[in-house]
């Protein structure tokens, strides 16, 4: 987590404890209620909202939290609501939807907290605007007996901790983004070379050998389908290495006996979720580099981890060479990519581990966390 995210998340917690506090306060203690009672239960409810919010301000999400947001403030009723509907509500004293909305669209007109004036059956209330990254996106209307000051400032601190909440819902979604891109650069970096070359390959055993060139055939049809099928960010280790299995034999039928491979897997560890296309980057990259000679895959069950190597005995790197290439964050191309995407899934922790030297080969390892990482799509 960097350094960043860690102050907006420890504002965001100093915000939504002072709301709590004084939202609290106006019931008061119970007789008999152990000390920091009141506040284990509000940062509970907090939580529970929180959970929704996560999901950004969709009708799902809003129904979801709408009741536990109301505990928050004590307030007789409660809507939330974008510029066109009202997402969600609960209690009483709600108006009409058509008398919530106007009051929505003032608020989120001037950026600034108002008073919703009683209107027939309905209470007086106080509507609050959400905001996400300075952009007004609905609002928090709450309604009670009394819209006071403290009402006012309750829900205007409310207001900020679920614009907090929403804006890490962007964040959220921006790192789904950003890594559906990355995967889709992955997949458009599957070589036009190694196409050509593939198919060039199996072109020469048609008349010498037409059955192995068909077994070829299907084993490159696999291969694409795999590497540019409609995928999530994740899929299970046995299927990347059925992935990176066929590349290696279309490149030892290219490469003959230049190229040698042995692949030695802990059967355990098959079930694992990886991320997608994250092991045959680092093949390619070393058969790239060590042909002519053998690549070595293997993947260990290390309790909370899987521990993958990629090792060759070939020309090797040089590291500064291999610096600058894991730095071209916008570059989408092989070792670099998959450090990214192992940064941006699991910490800066994660990221490739690489041991090279000029004419001593080049070792990879690659540490995936069993417990696949929140926020992420899920495998297709």
């Amino acid at each position: 987590m960097s350094s960043a995210v860690w102050v907006t998340l420890c504002a965001l917690c100093g915000v939504c404890g002072g709301a709590l506090g004084r939202a609290l306060a106006r019931r008061g203690p119970s007789s008999g209620e152990p000390p920091g009672e009141a506040t284990f239960l509000a940062l509970r409810v907090a939580g529970l909202a929180a959970g929704s919010l996560r999901a950004g301000l969709t009708r799902g999400a809003a129904r979801r939290s709408v009741r536990h947001l109301r505990a928050l403030l004590g307030a007789a009723g409660l809507a939330v609501a974008t510029d066109d509907r009202v997402l969600a509500r609960d209690g009483t004293g709600v108006p009409a939807d058509e008398a919530v909305l106007a009051e929505v669209r003032a608020a989120m007109a001037t950026g600034r907290p108002r008073a919703a004036p009683a209107r027939g059956d309905a209470r007086h209330g106080v509507v609050v605007p959400l905001t996400v990254e300075d952009r007004v996106v609905g609002a928090l209307a709450a309604y009670d007996a009394e819209a006071g000051a403290a009402l006012l400032r309750t829900a205007a601190e409310v207001g900020r901790w679920m614009s907090g909440q929403l804006e890490l819902a962007e964040l959220d979604a921006s790192r789904r983004r950003t890594l559906e891109a990355e995967a889709r650069a992955l997949r458009a970096q599957i070589s036009p070379h190694f196409v050509y070359n593939s198919l060039t390959t199996i072109a020469s055993f048609v008349r010498t050998e037409p059955e192995r060139a068909r077994e070829l055939l299907l084993d490159f049809a696999d291969f694409i389908r795999y590497a540019l099928r409609r995928a999530a960010d994740f899929t299970s280790l046995a299927d990347e290495l059925g992935c990176v299995d066929r590349y290696l034999l279309l490149e030892q039928a290219r490469f003959g006996d230049r190229l040698r491979f042995t692949v030695q897997v802990a059967p355990e560890v098959l079930k694992v979720d990886v991320p997608f296309l994250c092991l045959q980057p680092l093949v390619e990259n070393a058969i790239k580099h060590g042909m002519p000679g053998e690549v070595r895959v293997v993947i260990r069950d290390a309790g909370p981890e899987a521990h993958i190597w990629v090792e060759d005995d070939g020309v090797g790197m040089d590291p500064e060479h291999l610096r600058a290439a894991l730095a071209e964050e916008g570059s989408g191309i092989g070792l670099s990519n998959v450090d990214l995407r192992m940064r941006h899934l699991y910490g800066q922790d994660y990221g490739l581990m690489v041991e090279t030297a000029p004419g001593e080969g080049t070792r990879i390892r690659l540490r995936i966390p069993k417990n696949r990482p929140r926020a992420v799509p899920a495998r297709a």
